[in-house]
């Protein structure tokens, strides 16, 4: 089992800045990837950011540059820099973590944090 938990979801006015921490603790061994979604109002939710055990990195168009995911393999944190908001990045912001096959496959999820982008 794997636990996430996200955290550092505020309102902030348009063009601020905010930055997003997932804690994951547990069985860390066999994660493949780890990613940020959203899910706005209405919406299905999306991708905004990835990063594999080998470090690749992956970003949704609409923040590519704005945004900067990185890990912290000792504290087993993935954050999510998040500079120049604007009001569509208002969403609540999900940390995902896809397991390798060979130990189950799983996919873990945490509870959300909400951003809000607005004067």
């Amino acid at each position: 089992q794997v636990q996430l938990v996200e955290s550092g979801g505020d309102l902030v006015q348009p063009g601020g800045s905010l930055r997003l921490s997932c804690a994951a603790s547990g069985r860390l061994y066999g994660i493949a990837a780890t990613g940020w979604y959203r899910q706005a109002p209405g919406k299905q939710r999306e991708l905004v950011a990835s990063i594999t055990r080998g470090g690749m990195i992956r970003y949704v168009d609409s923040v590519q540059g704005r945004f900067t995911i990185s890990r912290d393999n000792v504290k087993n944190t993935v954050d999510l820099q998040m500079n120049s908001l604007k009001p569509e990045d208002t969403a609540v912001y999900y940390c995902k973590a896809d397991e390798d096959s060979d130990v189950g496959g799983h996919v873990y999820w945490g509870q959300g944090t909400q951003v809000t982008v607005s004067s």
